[in-house]
């Protein structure tokens, strides 16, 4: 930054806003007097973008409900302001204060919208739980405490129902690791991973098993028992032969024949 246009930021911050929109009208027509891709060009632009940053911390300090950082924004913030300055055009007679908020304040809620949410959320509720923030503060401050669902609902003129959707739509914002530990337990705790149940095999063959259940009430005491023993018992047949005094083909027979009578009796009912 070349030494005037130091010199004019410095003066700014220590003057009155009527002086510093005089201030950043006079660094524009220096601008627009400057021809692109030059060091006394970028000099005087970076002038106009340090000059406005009030602006900036203006905009991003209406989010402070916002979980993000307060630095993060003000950083997008001022991506919106360059863009304000890079776009601004002084002929036309409007206060570059009126042109740049809105930019400023558009590129915070693009990344609230775009790059602010771990899942992705409609745009519609993503807006939604901006407002409810805004008015959640304001009647805070009012009541002196926390709104209700349908104080919230009265005060944006939404049903009770949109307003929930939007409370909801807000647990999307941030989300938690599955290697996060439970903080109460220590350094031993377990991860969340750990206590997410899995699929159980298991629950897969309940129906069968129940359906099993009168078809293996017809069977003989001796065949039942050789089915347990077999599949319950994990016994081989040598050793069913062994505890029921019968040979080791005995046992397979009973055991082939047993298994397709089941099937049968299964396709049947099916």
């Amino acid at each position: 930054m070349n030494e005037d246009s130091t010199a004019a930021v410095d003066r700014t911050r220590r003057t009155a806003p009527g002086k510093l929109r005089a201030e950043s009208r006079k660094l524009f027509r220096r601008l627009a007097a400057l021809r692109p891709g030059t060091r006394e060009h970028a000099d005087a632009r970076d002038a106009l973008v340090e000059l406005n940053l009030p602006l900036v911390h203006f905009v991003a300090g209406q989010y402070r409900s916002s979980p993000t950082p307060q630095d993060d924004l003000e950083q997008v913030g001022t991506i919106g302001l360059i863009k304000a300055v890079d776009g601004f055009d002084p002929d036309r007679g409007l206060e570059f204060t009126t042109y740049a908020v809105p930019k400023i304040r558009g590129e915070i809620q693009h990344y609230f919208r775009e790059c602010g949410w771990a899942m992705h959320v409609p745009r519609r509720l993503q807006e939604l739980r901006l407002k409810l923030g805004k008015a959640t503060d304001e009647l805070t401050q009012t009541c002196g405490r926390q709104p209700t669902t349908a104080t919230l609902a009265d005060h944006l003129g939404l049903d009770e129902s949109e307003v929930r959707e939007g409370v909801l739509a807000g647990l999307a914002y941030n989300t938690t690791s599955l290697d996060t530990q439970f903080d109460d337990q220590g350094d031993a705790a377990p991860a969340l991973l750990k206590t997410i149940g899995a699929p159980d095999s298991a629950l897969e063959k309940a129906d069968n098993l129940m359906a099993l259940k009168p078809m293996l009430e017809r069977l003989d005491d001796r065949d039942r028992t050789i089915l347990g023993l077999r599949f319950c018992s994990g016994m081989t047949q040598v050793e069913i032969g062994a505890e029921m005094g019968l040979s080791q083909v005995h046992v397979s027979r009973i055991l082939i024949r047993t298994l397709a009578r089941l099937r049968k009796d299964m396709l049947v009912d099916a």
